[in-house]
């Protein structure tokens, strides 16, 4: 039967849906186990998070309905188009430091989890989409990225809903008088990664992403500097660049490795891995450094690729790996009384879920490889590490001494009054919604409703919070920003760990 136009057209949308959703893999399985919690609950909620941070023009299919459209002019200062993208965390600036390097996580999240998210892998992709068009308006010139929009210091000055904001959206940016190459790292390896994800359903999208993504590391490493060192005043203390730039110049090159295949990339990291500090000996993996991250990644490729000149990856996977397994022998890692990763007390759950990542990605890799990893002679199998990060992510998920959900909405008991202005909602005087309250807030207003003790009213559903303190406990307090703030790159990461716990549990 001869098919129309719009058939075959049709036909073509559902075919390319259907790749968009195909990323085989069969996990090490846990299905005979019963489940300690609903990872599948927890999972969808993870990602419905982001859409509480967007910024810009909202879709018809928003589901947190509490937001609305905001920063709708961001860029108009330098005269380009910077609406969209996400806030970071509780405040109304987009630093674009963190968002790509959630961006880089949500899309590692996919690569190596999405076939096991079933009918969340669409709105993963949604959430990495959104960040992505905002990346290519924000390196949309040459040799410039732009790279903040807001001032940090005036919006952190108010307590005020991002519909009602009026406070400066001042643009910042870097370029060949103003280097930076760890911010202009990231954004190539965010670009990269998600070139990956969308390759199959969207491959012009990806194209285009992916030519982004050159470009934009070869401004990274031919203007060479931290982004904090000419935009001091703007990104400190917020999201200075601590761990320097070079971090971020192999963790670009690996995901473009990664995502090209070119000889190119692989060169670089082999001429430049031991400057750029590849062999460093760290076990801390966030926003600000990637060393970690970039050694799992390219162990993978010595692993299961068989690319036999980066065997040290391995051998550096390998130490980060022994310096976080309680009890090992190269042991560095401190934990809770309640069995908490603890590495710092400011937002640490980034860093629980990061590694938590981390560990299930690289059991997977040495699954592949049928290997493991010896230290000082103990053997750690691919079991073990999944072990770990699933005992962290059941710790977030409420098994602790509070018995408290660190992931807002799930569970029975879980923060009611987070670092949130837009959330921070309620009956008793906290910040209206939009809806309820059409008129404007103004900047100082809010701080009665930032000061209340009533939860929040706008639940931000999904959000992982800072967490519990070095003894496990916790206040629930909105002023104490350090434990009660979600951040974007904290789900990120907690993404792809709670797709193979669902999986894993039969859940999905």
């Amino acid at each position: 039967m001869a098919l129309s136009p719009s058939s075959v057209g049709l036909r073509v949308i559902v075919f390319l849906s259907l790749l968009c959703n195909a990323f085989p893999y069969a996990p090490h399985s846990h299905r005979h186990r019963i489940a300690n919690h609903n990872y599948r609950d927890a999972l969808t909620k993870s990602i419905l998070f982001f859409e509480g941070q967007r910024s810009g023009k909202l879709p018809s299919h928003q589901r947190m309905t509490w937001r609305r459209d905001s920063g709708l002019s961001d860029g108009s200062a330098l005269h380009v188009d910077l609406v969209g993208g996400y806030y970071d965390a509780g405040d109304n600036v987009k630093f674009g430091f963190p968002m790509a390097f959630t961006t880089t996580m949500l899309s590692w999240s996919v690569i190596e989890f999405g076939g096991l998210m079933k009918s969340e892998l669409q709105n993963a992709k949604e959430a990495i989409r959104w960040a992505t068009d905002y990346l290519l308006k924000a390196t949309s010139h040459p040799d410039t990225i732009y790279v903040q929009v807001g001032d940090a210091n005036k919006d952190h000055a108010c307590w005020e809903r991002p519909e009602d904001m009026d406070t400066p959206r001042s643009v910042f940016k870097v370029d060949k008088n103003t280097p930076g190459s760890d911010v202009a790292g990231e954004t190539a390896a965010a670009l990269a990664a998600a070139s990956i994800v969308f390759r199959k359903c969207d491959p012009s999208y990806s194209k285009t992403l992916l030519r982004r993504a050159i470009r934009v590391f070869a401004f990274a490493d031919k203007y060479r500097g931290p982004y904090s060192g000419g935009l001091k005043m703007a990104v400190c203390p917020f999201y200075c660049s601590y761990s320097g730039y070079q971090d971020e110049l192999l963790w670009g090159a690996a995901w473009l490795h990664k995502a090209t295949k070119k000889p190119t990339y692989l060169n670089y990291i082999q001429v430049n891995g031991q400057i750029l500090g590849a062999a460093q000996f760290d076990n801390t993996f966030g926003w600000d450094n990637k060393h970690v991250g970039a050694r799992i990644l390219l162990s993978k490729a010595f692993l299961v690729q068989k690319v036999k000149s980066l065997h040290e990856y391995k051998g550096h996977a390998d130490n980060f790996i022994c310096s976080v397994i309680p009890g090992a022998p190269f042991s560095s890692s401190q934990f809770t009384p309640g069995g908490l990763l603890f590495k710092m007390g400011d937002s640490n759950m980034q860093y629980v879920t990061s590694t938590s990542f981390l560990l299930l990605t690289y059991a997977k890799y040495l699954t592949s490889a049928r290997t493991v990893v010896n230290c000082g002679g103990s053997v750690i199998t691919a079991g073990h590490l999944r072990s770990i990060a699933k005992k962290q992510v059941d710790y977030l998920l409420g098994e602790n001494p509070l018995r408290m959900s660190y992931m807002v909405g799930y569970g029975p008991k879980y923060p009611r009054r987070i670092h949130h202005r837009g959330s921070s909602a309620g009956g008793g005087g906290p910040l209206p919604s939009v809806a309820t309250h059409p008129g404007k807030i103004q900047c100082h207003e809010g701080f009665a409703f930032m000061n209340s003790q009533s939860p929040n009213f706008n639940v931000l559903v999904g959000a992982v919070i800072g967490g519990p303190d070095l003894h496990d406990r916790f206040p629930d307090d909105r002023a104490d920003y350090e434990q009660s703030e979600p951040a974007t790159y904290i789900n990120a990461p907690l993404v792809g760990a709670l797709s193979y716990f669902a999986h894993s549990f039969g859940q999905l």
